[in-house]
Protein backbone atom coordinates (compact mmCIF):
# COMPACT_ATOMS: atom_id res chain seq x y z
CA UNK A 1 0.00 0.00 0.00
CA UNK A 2 1.19 3.40 -0.95
CA UNK A 3 1.70 6.47 1.42
CA UNK A 4 0.57 9.83 0.79
CA UNK A 5 4.42 10.90 0.02
CA UNK A 6 4.38 7.74 -1.68
CA UNK A 7 1.73 8.65 -4.24
CA UNK A 8 2.68 12.41 -4.18
CA UNK A 9 6.30 11.37 -5.50
CA UNK A 10 5.02 9.35 -8.36
CA UNK A 11 2.54 12.24 -8.92
CA UNK A 12 5.48 14.27 -9.34
CA UNK A 13 7.67 12.36 -11.29
CA UNK A 14 4.57 12.14 -14.10
CA UNK A 15 3.97 8.73 -12.90
CA UNK A 16 -0.23 7.07 -14.25
CA UNK A 17 -1.56 6.95 -10.71
CA UNK A 18 -4.76 6.19 -12.07
CA UNK A 19 -4.73 3.04 -10.83
CA UNK A 20 -4.49 3.90 -7.15
CA UNK A 21 -7.32 6.20 -7.07
CA UNK A 22 -11.10 5.52 -6.68
CA UNK A 23 -12.61 7.18 -9.26
CA UNK A 24 -16.35 5.57 -8.38
CA UNK A 25 -16.49 8.29 -5.05
CA UNK A 26 -14.72 11.01 -7.45
CA UNK A 27 -17.01 14.28 -7.06
CA UNK A 28 -16.37 17.60 -8.47
CA UNK A 29 -17.19 20.52 -6.10
CA UNK A 30 -19.94 22.92 -6.59
CA UNK A 31 -21.02 20.67 -9.52
CA UNK A 32 -23.40 17.97 -7.55
CA UNK A 33 -26.99 18.31 -8.68
CA UNK A 34 -30.31 19.41 -6.94
CA UNK A 35 -33.27 19.02 -8.21
CA UNK A 36 -35.67 21.98 -8.90
CA UNK A 37 -39.10 22.65 -9.98
CA UNK A 38 -40.03 25.80 -12.06
CA UNK A 39 -43.33 26.16 -13.43
CA UNK A 40 -43.28 27.91 -16.92
CA UNK A 41 -45.75 29.57 -19.03
CA UNK A 42 -47.13 27.22 -21.95
CA UNK A 43 -45.91 29.36 -24.59
CA UNK A 44 -42.58 29.18 -23.06
CA UNK A 45 -42.52 25.36 -23.09
CA UNK A 46 -43.15 25.23 -27.32
CA UNK A 47 -40.20 27.98 -27.64
CA UNK A 48 -37.64 26.02 -25.55
CA UNK A 49 -38.89 22.95 -26.95
CA UNK A 50 -38.60 24.09 -30.74
CA UNK A 51 -35.39 25.51 -29.88
CA UNK A 52 -34.26 22.40 -28.29
CA UNK A 53 -34.97 20.52 -31.32
CA UNK A 54 -33.44 22.87 -33.71
CA UNK A 55 -30.32 22.27 -31.51
CA UNK A 56 -30.28 18.82 -31.27
CA UNK A 57 -30.51 18.57 -27.55
CA UNK A 58 -33.04 18.15 -24.85
CA UNK A 59 -35.57 20.58 -22.82
CA UNK A 60 -33.47 20.62 -19.48
CA UNK A 61 -30.27 20.80 -21.50
CA UNK A 62 -31.60 24.32 -22.85
CA UNK A 63 -32.70 25.64 -20.15
CA UNK A 64 -29.02 24.51 -18.10
CA UNK A 65 -26.85 26.58 -21.04
CA UNK A 66 -29.43 29.72 -21.13
CA UNK A 67 -29.36 30.04 -17.28
CA UNK A 68 -25.45 29.24 -17.05
CA UNK A 69 -24.94 31.77 -19.66
CA UNK A 70 -26.62 34.37 -18.17
CA UNK A 71 -25.18 33.84 -14.75
CA UNK A 72 -21.67 33.89 -16.10
CA UNK A 73 -22.42 37.16 -18.10
CA UNK A 74 -23.90 38.51 -14.64
CA UNK A 75 -20.51 37.22 -13.09
CA UNK A 76 -17.96 39.33 -15.25
CA UNK A 77 -20.19 42.21 -16.50
CA UNK A 78 -17.31 43.05 -18.94
CA UNK A 79 -17.08 39.72 -20.90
Amino acid sequence: MKTSKDFDQAFDRGEDILDDLDLSTARRPGEEQKRVNVDFPVWMVAALDAEARHLGVTRQSIIKLWLAERLEQRKNPAA
